[in-house]
């Protein structure tokens, strides 16, 4: 198997497990705080990446890459799940996951700025079609309706985006599983305090769907899945590989309403599926 491909295959299952981090984290805010549900999953999270790290004997990162750790630290262990958890206290998590059709563009923006990659001129003009779809879609939905959320979640778009090309550049050098291994445990000093300060008063009212919701986030959204994402876009490319993430928002929607037994209309399933083909195109130019 040639390396663009395995890039891609990683990618997939990568953008499979993330599919599920927004209903998840929808599930988990309905009994927990946000902020609790944020550094409770980078705990987590960073104390099975600090085992990971010394069962494998992993070398410490040099002081030139500890910006970069600090970057995907602050992009993904804690601006994008803090973001979003705030922002699902305003909106759905099937409303929220179509603005998940942005961050190919944003990590594209950032894989240029961050990564040196140079994609072709066609491939900005598929990206930026599926991103229109989404704030099209956003503005026809009623943006006014809830102002807070929309914008929280165009924030966490950004420092994700930020958070996943410093993560692929940075892979590249130390390895998937080892840069946000790394990221995390950065983070744990601040993290871990946070979330014995923050806990639950009473754990009794706290529900099996917030628990199980919990387990998700900090073992697959928070660990799993960037091992096979950084994985996949360090051998495939920033920009090419990310544009998996305009199928993200498919996958998501599927969850919601079939877990969450949340309301998809056909209004959301066209501007998926437009979306959706907005990938091809825009794999075809990205080198």
């Amino acid at each position: 198997m040639d390396k663009m491909t395995s890039g891609w295959i990683n990618g997939f299952v990568g953008m499979l497990i993330f599919s599920g981090s927004l209903p998840a984290t929808r599930v988990a805010v309905s009994d927990f705080d946000p902020v609790f549900l944020t550094v409770a999953r980078a705990s987590i999270a960073a104390l099975l990446g600090l085992a990971m790290l010394l069962v494998f004997r992993e070398k410490r990162p040099a002081k030139t890459d500890l910006m970069s750790l600090f970057i995907v630290a602050m992009g993904v262990v804690v601006g994008f799940p803090l973001l979003t958890a705030l922002a699902l206290r305003h909106v759905t998590s099937a409303h929220s996951i179509v603005f998940i059709g942005l961050l190919p563009l944003s990590t594209a923006i950032f894989g240029v700025l961050r990564g040196g990659e140079r994609p072709r001129p066609a491939f900005w003009i598929f990206s930026c079609l599926g991103s229109l779809c989404v704030v099209g879609f956003a503005v026809y939905q009623g943006i006014a309706a809830s102002p807070a959320g929309d914008l929280l979640m165009l924030a966490a778009i950004i420092v994700c985006g930020l958070g996943y090309a410093e993560g692929a550049q940075l892979s590249r050098k130390l390895g998937g599983w080892q840069v946000i291994s790394w990221a995390l445990v950065l983070s744990l000093p601040l993290m871990l305090p946070l979330t014995l300060y923050v806990m639950p008063h009473d754990w009794g009212v706290i529900g099996q769907g917030a628990w199980l919701g919990l387990g998700y986030v900090s073992l697959f959204s928070m660990l799993i899945g960037f091992i096979f994402w950084y994985r996949g876009l360090a051998q495939g490319g920033i920009a090419a590989v990310g544009q998996l993430q305009l199928l993200q928002p498919f996958f998501g929607l599927v969850l919601a309403a079939t877990l969450l037994h949340e309301t998809v209309g056909w209004s959301m399933i066209l501007v998926t599926v437009a979306v959706i083909l907005c990938v091809a195109g825009a794999k075809r130019f990205a080198r």
